[in-house]
């Protein structure tokens, strides 16, 4: 009954539906990344820019870029998917990700809103190549059109968990967010001292 209503609604409310789900998946991500890292406390500011960013770009890109893609290359032959999947991850994953960094970071008020954005952009592409042209060819090939953003929702909740480890503790990588999961405290405290130790450098340079 709960399926059915959710499929009538994505039908008669599509960018709403999926929007709102793809924002909601996404600020989950953030909370799973909080609870993995044993957090004491939640921060709930950094929840709700991620959500900001998730609503006011990454769902209404995604609603109509899907939208755009069908419409130049309609149908699921391989080689119209094909084509999807090379534009999707040579424009489309590159400025998602760009956004993600230089948008969380604009809302927290850094003064350098593309630091971490130099830092971890191209080992979170690459990541990315790993995961996202397998999610997007079922969903090209699965999906009707009125459900892949709500799909790639459910798909970036996953990713947003890994985005969020990223930016606030990894590289980019997958090796170092695996290791997180396996052993959060290590991890980050490890991160911490090689952070540190870049700064250090960075400073000797300067002077």
């Amino acid at each position: 009954m709960r399926r059915a209503v959710l499929k009538e609604a994505a039908k008669r409310f599509p960018w709403l539906a999926n929007v709102t789900l793809y924002g909601c998946l996404f600020a989950g991500g953030d909370l799973v990344h909080q609870l993995i890292a044993q957090k004491e406390r939640m921060d709930w500011r950094h929840t709700r820019n991620v959500a900001i960013v998730a609503i006011s770009f990454h769902g209404n890109f995604n609603y109509f870029w899907l939208r755009a893609l069908e419409r130049r290359f309609p149908g699921k032959s391989a080689g119209m998917v094909f084509r999807k999947l090379l534009l999707d991850q040579s424009f489309a994953s590159p400025l998602a990700t760009s956004v993600f960094y230089t948008g969380v970071s604009f809302l927290e008020g850094k003064e350098d809103i593309f630091e971490d954005w130099r830092e971890k952009f191209f080992n979170t592409w690459k990541t990315g190549l790993m995961y996202w042209p397998f999610m997007q060819f079922l969903n090209f090939v699965l999906m009707p059109l009125y459900m892949r953003t709500a799909f790639m929702g459910c798909c970036a909740f996953l990713w947003a968990t890994f985005l969020c480890f990223s930016r606030q503790s990894g590289d980019g990588t997958a090796a170092v967010a695996l290791a997180f999961v396996m052993d959060p405290r290590k991890t980050l405290e490890e991160m911490r001292e090689a952070r540190l130790a870049r700064k250090k450098q960075r400073i000797q340079r300067e002077n």
